[in-house]
């Protein structure tokens, strides 16, 4: 079901790790955003765009985990973009003939293996080194580059309705998860931080990648919560994170584990 959290702004959001797919309505057609994960609720998601007479004119994917590369045939086959950066990281996954296989199989405990569909997995197209702006005739939607969590990581701003579209950044049930094969994964956090502050006054709405979508006052409330839990890690402490501990919301206990993985190879 699509929620409006915005003028021309809605959200899907996935029975998987709360899953969030955005699509911002333009002109001619909708921007797709991270579209979800399992087939029959990309399914649905593309009746309803088709229902309202919506078709999907471009999508976009924020970075290149596998959970934001997936996409559905009924969406079409539009161009879908993502940075440079983004794109060379899928290239490089995708030259490897087992890579589907083996998400397939990370994905086995999970219950959703034969739910996800893997056909057009990762068929991203590169924009330009630089481009500021989602090539389309919709809303004038920045693009926000960063290091943070994987290569080419980008947040979206949709300039004209307040919305930050933050991939998998802001989360109110992930902690910060850390690119544990950068030079320096802290320093981008950090960095990628201060990117999003700057564009915090100018937006009231904020989607991330996985968790529930937060109002007006939130964003700049999520970033220094994310802050706090990069400082702790830089500095070797614990965290007072209710993301984390007996605090954690009832059913992601694992983020827990997923901090501890993070704080000990900081450790190393």
């Amino acid at each position: 079901m699509l929620t409006r959290v915005a003028e021309g702004v809605l959200v899907h959001e996935s029975e998987f790790v709360q899953s969030n797919a955005v699509v911002v309505q333009g002109g001619t057609g909708v921007l797709l955003v991270d579209p979800g994960v399992q087939d029959h609720e990309m399914g649905c998601l593309a009746n309803d765009l088709a229902q309202s007479g919506q078709t999907v004119v471009a999508g976009f994917s924020t970075h290149p985990d596998w959970d934001h590369l997936l996409w559905h045939a009924e969406f079409g086959a539009p161009p879908r973009h993502g940075t440079a950066r983004c794109a060379d990281a899928v290239g490089k996954l995708l030259s490897d003939p087992d890579a589907k296989a083996r998400i397939i199989e990370h994905l086995e405990p999970t219950g959703i293996a034969e739910k996800v569909p893997m056909d057009l997995f990762g068929l991203i197209t590169a924009l330009p080194v630089g481009t500021a702006r989602i090539p389309w005739d919709g809303p004038r939607v920045r693009i926000i580059e960063h290091r943070a969590h994987a290569p080419g990581h980008a947040a979206l701003v949709v300039e004209e309705r307040g919305v930050l579209v933050a991939g998998d950044m802001l989360s109110d049930v992930l902690v910060p998860m850390l690119d544990a094969d950068a030079d320096d994964p802290i320093e981008d956090y950090l960095a990628a931080l201060r990117l999003l502050e700057d564009s915090a006054g100018d937006v009231d709405v904020v989607v991330p990648g996985h968790g529930s979508v937060g109002g007006a006052g939130q964003v700049r409330e999520r970033i220094d919560r994310d802050r706090a839990y990069v400082l702790a890690l830089r500095e070797g402490r614990v965290p007072e994170d209710p993301r984390v501990g007996p605090s954690a919301k009832p059913g992601w206990e694992w983020v827990s584990d997923v901090h501890e993985g993070q704080a000990r190879r900081l450790l190393s």
